[in-house]
C-alpha cells in the first residue's frame, strides 16, 4: 500500500539539512530503484523552487510499504528526522487515484 510521510521542520532547519541530505537522497533512490518511491521532495519556505537561505518548512514522500508500521519506522530512520531537522513527521495510507 501506499503511504504519505509528512514532515515538518524545525526552525531554522537548513543547516541540519544541508548536512545530513546527500544520506537522505541515498535512501530516497533505494526506494526509487525499488520501485517503491511515488514522489518526494521539500516544501520551500518562500515561493520558489530555489529558496535559498529561506529554506524548507517540511517534506512530503510517497511510498510503498508493506504496513503502516514499515513506513513509521522508515520515517522515523530517516536522516532529516534523526538530525532534528524534522520537529514532526505523520505517516498516513495513501490512495493514488490521479494521475
Amino acid at each position: 500500500m501506499l503511504y504519505a510521510i509528512i514532515a515538518t521542520d524545525t526552525e531554522n532547519s537548513l543547516e541540519r539539512r544541508k548536512s545530513v541530505r546527500p544520506a537522505h537522497i541515498e535512501r530516497l533512490e533505494m526506494l526509487k530503484a525499488q520501485g517503491r518511491l511515488v514522489l518526494a521532495g521539500p516544501h520551500p519556505a518562500i515561493d520558489s523552487d530555489e529558496p535559498g537561505s529561506a529554506g524548507f518548512t517540511g517534506s512530503l514522500v510517497v511510498a510503498e510499504f508493506a504496513s503502516l508500521e514499515d513506513a513509521q519506522s522508515w520515517a522515523e530512520a530517516d536522516p532529516y528526522n534523526a538530525s532534528g531537522a524534522y520537529a514532526e513527521v505523520v505517516v498516513k495510507p495513501f490512495k493514488k487515484v490521479l494521475p
